[in-house]
């Protein structure tokens, strides 16, 4: 176990310091788990989450199509119609996003948006790094709203044999939709300040940029039905979500194919995809695969559970916040597959309803991720794509804006929770 740790510390520690080489650093350091035996060759395919890295791929691709038909400069202009600066566009693209993510994989989402910032920022002549990390880290708070905006919240649902509508009301209380929205409310408010300096009048052209082929956004918008309706399939295939992705890609390459009738032209969405940024989650799924097998996550979760002794405030109050630590630099999935067991355990030993615990549990590790670069897929992918953009984005730039946003939203969910589930 200690080899295990050392390796995986050493390798969080490198990825902070060395932002250009990160997935070499990741590939590399999963290499190593492997070769070393720390993560058996059996193990190695269920440590990758396919789905995940086919998602990501399928919907790149579908944004580029999406980006060279002129409708997210289209939705720029729209935005800017109705905001009276830059600071209103920001929080309203990082709530627009936050909306999208209850509903559709919080990477998926910010592919979406992403390429409407940027326009925004390219007609302002402003700095986009602020306005993509805004859209990461909301999407990542919106994706504890549902049932079916996040891997964490699905798991969660299958603990507790939640329904779709047990996310609004639970108990006869209210569920975690209005658990997220109130952070999410307080975290816009953060992001105002935060967004503060940026005054500049946006100017009313009266002009909108014309769309040049609907297709890929009517490509977009299947993809998001596809993806809640797939959420309601039981026993589905676990790469459901990246097939659905994928396939929709290669329609809207033969598409665009024929419609300049140029093999070219239908090559375009698999230039577009940024192999860094699915290198580097490749890694860190093998990393984190190879902690696993060495038994650190469930150590991990043991110390967290035992931390709290017989005081279940206390003990909620060490869940939450742990969460929030340990997801900044570990993937919440396998974290939070791990502590769900721990929570039932300890909830059947004291002899209390579990609730505040799960929900508790959720709502740190959802937003945890938003304290560093690395800590969500989401944040991983936003800063990909402004580096394919030019943009170089440091820790300090990230951690400005992500800290302070994760802080705005932990704590009314903290202390809501356990007014409504724990008292």
């Amino acid at each position: 176990m200690i080899p295990a740790l050392i390796l995986f510390a050493l390798t969080y520690v490198l990825l902070l310091i060395f932002g250009k080489y990160r997935p070499y650093i990741a590939l590399a350091s999963g290499l190593l788990f492997i070769v070393t035996g720390m993560l058996p060759l059996g193990e190695v395919p269920g440590a990758i989450d396919l789905n995940v890295l086919l998602m990501i791929a399928g919907t790149m691709g579908l944004v580029a199509l999406f980006i060279e038909s002129k409708m997210p400069a289209l939705l720029a202009d729209l935005v800017m119609e109705r905001v009276s600066n830059v600071q209103a566009a920001a929080v309203a693209l990082s709530l627009f996003a936050g909306i999208i993510s209850a509903f559709v994989d919080n990477v998926a989402t910010v592919l979406m948006v992403a390429p409407v910032a940027l326009e925004i920022c390219k007609k302002l002549k402003t700095n986009p790094v602020p306005f993509i990390i805004a859209i990461a880290v909301s999407s990542n708070l919106q994706g504890a709203a549902t049932l079916v905006g996040d891997t964490t919240a699905i798991m969660l649902g299958s603990a507790l044999d939640m329904s779709f509508l047990d996310f609004f009301a639970y108990q006869g209380k209210p569920g975690m939709f209005f658990i997220v929205e109130l952070g999410a409310l307080v975290s816009a408010a953060i992001l105002a300040v935060l967004f503060r300096k940026e005054k500049g009048q946006i100017e009313k052209t009266g002009q909108r940029t014309q769309v040049t082929d609907m297709v890929p956004t009517f490509l977009l918008v299947g993809m998001i039905a596809l993806l809640v309706c797939a959420s309601f399939i039981p026993g589905k295939p676990a790469v459901t979500n990246g097939v659905i992705c994928c396939v929709l890609m290669l329609i809207g390459m033969i598409h665009h194919g024929a419609a300049k009738r140029d093999m070219q032209a239908a090559l375009l969405p698999v230039k577009a995809i940024d192999f860094e940024t699915i290198g580097l989650l490749l890694g860190l799924f093998l990393m984190i695969g190879g902690i696993s097998a060495q038994g650190v996550i469930d150590a991990a979760a043991g110390m967290l559970a035992k931390a709290g002794g017989g005081n279940l405030f206390l003990l909620y109050t060490v869940i939450v916040w742990a969460s929030v630590a340990i997801s900044a630099f570990v993937d919440n999935i396998p974290y939070v597959a791990t502590m769900i067991p721990v929570i039932a355990g300890l909830a059947a030993n004291l002899g209390v309803d579990p609730t505040p615990f799960y929900f508790g549990l959720l709502s740190g590790a959802t937003l945890g991720g938003n304290c560093t670069p690395i800590g969500a897929s989401a944040n991983i992918t936003g800063i990909g794509i402004l580096r394919r953009n030019g943009y170089t984005v440091t820790n300090a730039d990230f951690m400005r804006l992500g800290v302070p946003f994760t802080f705005a939203a932990v704590i009314p969910a903290y202390i809501l929770i356990w007014l409504l589930f724990g008292v």
